[in-house]
């Protein structure tokens, strides 16, 4: 007889479940009944530790803030210098999103009973956040001269961010994270190398 699962590894696996059952059928489509079914439980069972669908979408929530989150702090408590630091942040979470793409699923799926829109707020929040930071590193790359110092900052976030975007759009289309990370590292380092600052004048 398997051994009785602890209520904060159950609470695990039930929004492991509810984030793929987001990527492959779509957010605003995932019941408490789909979830009970993936993991071989009655929905009563679902309920015993998320008594309404809200509190598992509010959970799941905090976890994708949480996994944004960690990846800017990993990042800054590297030490590393700005442009590798700018390299790492955005592979990172390139790999968050290869590894939970109901993230991008969520931020653009329609949503007309806007039961997403609190879930899509605080996503869009801890987004910000790293817009700000992948800002603050490439103005500390200009400031130690490894970047081109003509370079606005706000389009050089727009060009990095663009990358992300174009990428998290063909693993929308292609359902495919295969090439997410491999073809993210290779866009990233032509890009940055575009950005660098060129020899002197003559």
């Amino acid at each position: 007889m398997s051994a009785r699962k602890s209520t904060d590894d159950r609470k695990t696996e039930i929004l492991d479940v509810t984030l793929d059952l987001a990527f492959r059928v779509g957010p605003d489509h995932v019941t408490t009944g789909m979830i009970a079914t993936q993991l071989g439980l009655t929905q009563p069972a679902i309920y015993k530790h998320f008594p309404k669908k809200e509190d598992i979408w509010r959970a799941a929530t905090d976890r994708l803030c949480a996994l944004i989150r960690d990846n800017i702090d990993r990042t800054a408590q590297a030490n590393l210098p700005p442009t590798h630091a700018l390299r790492r942040l955005i592979l990172g979470h390139l790999k968050l999103v290869c590894d939970t793409p109901a993230l991008p699923e969520i931020m653009v799926t329609r949503d007309p009973s806007g039961n997403l829109t609190q879930t899509r707020r605080l996503i869009l929040e801890a987004m910000t956040e790293f817009r700000a930071t992948l800002a603050q590193y490439l103005s500390n790359a200009q400031q130690t001269g490894q970047l081109r110092p003509d370079l606005r900052s706000e389009d050089g976030v727009t060009l990095l961010i663009g990358i992300v975007q174009s990428l998290v759009l063909r693993l929308i289309v292609t359902r495919d994270t295969a090439t997410l990370v491999p073809d993210g590292e290779r866009l990233l380092d032509l890009q940055l190398t575009l950005f660098e600052r060129q020899g002197k004048d003559i």
